[in-house]
Order: structure tokens, then C-alpha cells, then sequence
């Protein structure tokens, strides 16, 4: 099963509710770049070298930007959905003759949502319920162990009530008061 490497932190954004709550967020241990998910592909058995995946790869990158910035939303069954949204700026235009793209829209987002369909399902809850989580802290803990000292790591699975993961997260970049994910939320229009 996979492992979901996490910490616990606590809120010190003083002018938000959650002021002093505790939270959890993953702690990624590497970020991957085309090449060496190439590489990873190509050694599951792949008949494909991993020069091919990554030429592969690398179109894909491309056409997904231009599919995106031709207004079409790409989904790549199994995994997805990506589409694009607008960002406007606060308070928006006074009218529609008012309004100015260059002026009102502060910016253009790629976004993805997962698959949701039955036999695919990768929503934020399933995905939950096939991960297993492990503190970083118990990773500390048993290479101290190691080392001589005692401690005492450990796992948890997740599950249909947030499992470890504290419930509403605010992730790596606060996303306000009840979580939002890695990056917050956003003044999208659809």
C-alpha cells in the first residue's frame, strides 16, 4: 500500500480563525521531473526505453498547453480532468461595458479534477481510503531508535473521517481558515 509521509503543524496566521489549531500537510520527500518519471516508467516493465516515454511525455506536456489554451478542457481517463479558470480581481467590474479583460482578470489557471467515475475513482475520499499515512515525526523516531535511542513510529489508514489527516488541512500555503488544499482557494469564474 502506498505511504502518505506527514506532519502536524499548528496555525500561526494570528488573524485567522483557526488561530492555534493543529493541522496536518504531506511532506513530499522528492519531486520527480519528466525525465526520471520517464526512467520509473520504463522500469515497469515497459517495452518502451525511457528516451521514448520521456519524447512521449514531453508531447503530451505540450498539446495538453495548447488543447488548454485553445479553451478545451483534456481528460485522461483514469486519472482526470484538466481545464482551465479565470482568477478576476476582488470586488469585479462596476458593469459587463465596464469590464476589461487586461484590467479584471487577474489570472488564467490550469486546474484538474480527478476521475470520479466508479471503476477509476481517485476523489480526494477514495484516494484517502487507499492511502496509509506515517508521521514524519515516527520516522524520526525509529531512526533515533536505530541509533540507540527508543521511540516509538508508527502508521495509520485513512478513512471516511479524515483519518490522520486533521480534517480540514490547510496544506503547505495556509488556504484560509477551513483548508482549500495545497495552494488555497481562489475568486474562480466558471
Amino acid at each position: 500500500m502506498a505511504k502518505i509521509i506527514y506532519e502536524v503543524y499548528q496555525n500561526q496566521n494570528s488573524y485567522s480563525q483557526a488561530y492555534g489549531k493543529w493541522y496536518a500537510r504531506v511532506k513530499n520527500l522528492e519531486s520527480l521531473n519528466t525525465r526520471k518519471l520517464s526512467n520509473h516508467i520504463a522500469e515497469h516493465g515497459s517495452i518502451y526505453t525511457p528516451d521514448v516515454v520521456y519524447g512521449v511525455m514531453e508531447k503530451f506536456r505540450s498539446c495538453l498547453l495548447e488543447m488548454l489554451l485553445n479553451s478545451k478542457k483534456v481528460k485522461i481517463e483514469g486519472l482526470g480532468t484538466f481545464y482551465t479558470t479565470l482568477e478576476c480581481q476582488k470586488g469585479g467590474a462596476v458593469s459587463k461595458d465596464k469590464f476589461n479583460i487586461l484590467k479584471d482578470v487577474k489570472g488564467l489557471h490550469i486546474r484538474f479534477l480527478p476521475e470520479q467515475e466508479q471503476e477509476n475513482n481517485i476523489s480526494s475520499r477514495q484516494f484517502l481510503k487507499q492511502a496509509e499515512f506515517i508521521n514524519v515525526e515516527s520516522l524520526l523516531k525509529s531512526e533515533e531508535s536505530e541509533s540507540g535511542n527508543t521511540g516509538n513510529g508508527g502508521t495509520q489508514q485513512g478513512g471516511d473521517n479524515g483519518g490522520t489527516s486533521g480534517g480540514t488541512s490547510g496544506g503547505d500555503n495556509g488556504g484560509g481558515d477551513n483548508g482549500g488544499g495545497s495552494n488555497g482557494g481562489g475568486n474562480d469564474v466558471n
